[in-house]
């Protein structure tokens, strides 16, 4: 009888160097830089690049800088979109006079006053330092930013606006020459002044927010600028492109707004 024992091989056993392939083709990085790379991870040198839909909605401003360029030439050169206002204007007309609501009148009113200086300015400097503060609680590095966010906005408003207005010098609805002290029509300032303000504003509050109370923030903020704009044309206040242009202005602001706002607060 045999001293020593005697091992059968099993199913688990493996040789040496099969195991050693295997562990070399899991455990060790690829031979390429990419095998290397931490995956995904924005700032980070050797990061992948972002993912194909990342981007895909770079075309939003794109679209709306292409129509407010197309608007913008359309009335500089009296072309034939303007027919476009004429037709919402008359219809609107004819609207009104068939309702004959005082109530719609005055509703369509006190809407477009929501796009004056007061209140659309004192809600977005008084948003960002409530925004400003809650992301003090939070302890975020620079929770002041919301402020000078707020002011440079607000500046924005008559810096685009008001040469814009001077240079076109469109009339307005009713087809009165301007006067001496008139800017003209276009693009409209009350428009553009409450979709940046308060459109600031709710950007700005957002984060801090729980998601629910973010989403309704944003569409309160949207219905209240579209009701500005309605009440402008409405009431005969603005043409119809005047209205669309400031849109579109506001829009590639605040696309750009919220693109930024995470990379400048570090959120």
């Amino acid at each position: 009888m045999d001293s020593e024992p005697h091992f059968l091989p099993t199913a688990s056993a493996a040789p040496a160097g099969a195991a050693a392939a295997e562990n070399r083709s899991t455990d060790r990085p690829a031979h390429t830089p990419r095998g290397a790379r931490n995956g995904d991870l924005p700032s980070r040198p050797g990061a992948l690049p972002p993912a194909p839909g990342r981007l895909s909605h770079a075309w939003i401003p794109l679209a709306l800088l292409g129509a407010l360029a197309l608007i913008s030439w359309q009335v500089a050169v009296d072309g034939p979109l303007l027919e476009l206002d004429e037709l919402a204007r008359n219809s609107v007309r004819a609207v009104r006079r068939a309702l004959g609501s005082t109530l719609l009148n005055h509703l369509g009113a006190g809407l477009s006053d929501f796009g004056g200086p007061v209140p659309a300015m004192p809600v977005l400097l008084l948003t960002a330092a409530v925004a400003a503060w809650r992301e003090y609680r939070a302890g975020l590095a620079r929770w002041w930013f919301p402020v000078p966010v707020a002011v440079l906005a607000g500046a924005l408003v008559p810096l685009l606006i008001v040469p814009s207005k001077t240079w076109f010098a469109r009339p307005g609805p009713f087809g009165f020459p301007l006067s001496a002290d008139q800017l003209g029509w276009y693009p409209s300032g009350h428009t553009a002044t409450s979709a940046i303000a308060y459109g600031t504003a709710a950007l700005l509050l957002g984060p801090t927010l729980r998601r629910p109370v973010r989403e309704r923030l944003y569409a309160l903020t949207a219905l209240l600028c579209l009701g500005v704009g309605a009440g402008l044309v409405w009431s005969d206040y603005h043409w119809l492109l005047d209205v669309l242009a400031s849109w579109c202005l506001a829009g590639v602001l605040l696309w750009c707004l919220l693109r930024l706002l995470p990379r400048i607060t570090r959120r």
